[in-house]
């Protein structure tokens, strides 16, 4: 089994150079398959795990579940594993990097945190404060004395508060503040994309979500682009397999969607592979 500090070291140095895909798991089974098809390290989704408790996502997830569930998937593959924390679980800096701290102690490699409020609409938080509040949780993260990417996000762009010049603003003093890698989720097109990842000295998280689905890994690549995640991407295109295959049955007696699925045997395989995937 990989110690946690070769998977530390591993997930840092993928950040060092080059382009890679970190998918974003909800459980341990699909964990274990994505480690399985070759993934290199993974990520929790909020969206995703919220949907196993039967909840919507933004902010009805405890801090204390999130972490406990980060810890499942940390047991489920020997691959580097970071959390999507949201707004960090809390508006105040300093609570924000009691979360960082945490979220290392539960053997996570690096954690994402927002500037975006869990309340409604979620408006970004005032510039000062967003700052001040990646200040201290790269504090946090410097403090460990091991390897810990912290992602600093400026979701406004993503929810319609605010623009690119924005996002910039934001990211270039995320940036000064100390966070290790950058993320504005879903720019209003590739140009936007480019210019962002531009403007910041540190490696770029893109989301492979909405429109950039249609965008390839080496679009991506040559636009800068150091990792691509798919956020609540694969959750809800399963979702989606399940609401209109269950809607098929129940509405009009028809069981054909199920046809167009995979072996148990397969699915067991992968799963075993996956438990066993060495880096």
């Amino acid at each position: 089994m990989t110690t946690l500090a070769e998977r530390h070291a591993a997930f840092e140095a993928l950040h060092a150079s080059g382009c890679f895909v970190i998918p974003n798991p909800w459980d341990m089974g699909t964990a274990r398959l994505m480690a399985a098809c070759g993934a290199k390290a993974l990520a929790t989704t909020s969206a995703g795990h919220a949907f196993t408790l039967g909840r919507p996502d933004m902010g009805r997830v405890t801090r204390d579940e999130a972490l406990a569930h980060a810890q499942d998937l940390i047991t489920a593959t020997p691959l580097p594993v970071a959390g999507d924390f949201e707004n960090g679980f809390a508006d105040d800096p300093d609570e924000v990097a009691e979360t960082v701290r945490l979220a290392a102690e539960a053997g996570l490699s690096g954690c994402s945190v927002e500037d975006t409020q869990m309340v409604g609409g979620n408006p970004p938080y005032p510039f000062a404060l967003a700052v001040e509040r990646v200040r201290a949780a790269s504090a946090a993260a410097r403090a460990l004395g091991r390897p810990f990417v912290f992602c600093a996000r400026a979701d406004g762009i993503m929810n319609g508060h605010y623009d690119t010049d924005e996002a910039i603003r934001r990211l270039r003093a995320f940036d000064e503040a100390g966070a290790d890698l950058l993320y504005a989720p879903l720019p209003p097109d590739m140009a936007a994309l480019q210019r962002i990842v531009a403007s910041v000295t540190k490696p770029f998280n893109a989301l492979a979500a909405g429109p950039y689905t249609k965008v390839s890994m080496q679009q991506f690549a040559d636009a800068g682009v150091r990792r691509i995640s798919i956020g609540s991407a694969m959750a809800r295109a399963t979702h989606k397999v399940i609401i209109d295959a269950t809607r098929a049955m129940l509405d009009h007696g028809d069981f054909s969607p199920l046809a167009n699925s995979v072996s148990g045997d397969v699915v067991d395989d992968l799963l075993m592979q996956g438990v066993d995937r060495t880096q």
